[in-house]
């Protein structure tokens, strides 16, 4: 049997570091200059649609309902909010951040609607909205 080649390895470690440091600032860190309260995130969502209901949950682990707001446009949906750095970390050397903290939003362009906003609620650490469409 052959060694397996360090270099090869080594390669292929160090593009899979690249891969999701890319990712984790493409999904993390989207700096904004236009305003001073600009958004350092977005919670990923999933959209579901069945019938005349529309639905969307956005992860939002830790973040406490009262830090969060909700606006529905014409043709799109607006989550935002904070999520603060765990006061146990403030004064602490930290060796790792990979959860974003700071101010969020997230615009979801809808389908076809008009929609209006029927349910909202927090569940496992998931903001599950429920829309439906008007008329």
């Amino acid at each position: 049997m052959f060694a397996e080649d360090p270099r090869g390895r080594m390669w292929s470690e160090a593009c899979d570091m690249l891969e999701r440091a890319d990712r984790l600032h493409r999904q993390f860190f989207r700096p904004s200059f236009a305003r001073p309260q600009a958004a350092s995130w977005e919670p990923p969502i999933d959209m579901f649609e069945t019938g005349e209901q529309l639905w969307i949950i956005a992860a939002l682990p830790s973040v406490v309902p009262e830090r969060i707001e909700v606006s529905l446009g014409a043709d799109e949906l607006t989550v935002a909010g904070s999520r603060p750095l765990p006061a146990i970390a403030r004064g602490a050397a930290i060796h790792r951040l990979e959860i974003p903290y700071g101010r969020f939003e997230r615009q979801i362009r809808l389908p076809a609607g008009p929609f209006t906003l029927k349910q909202s609620e927090l569940v496992g650490g998931c903001l599950v909205l429920s829309l439906i469409r008007k008329g």
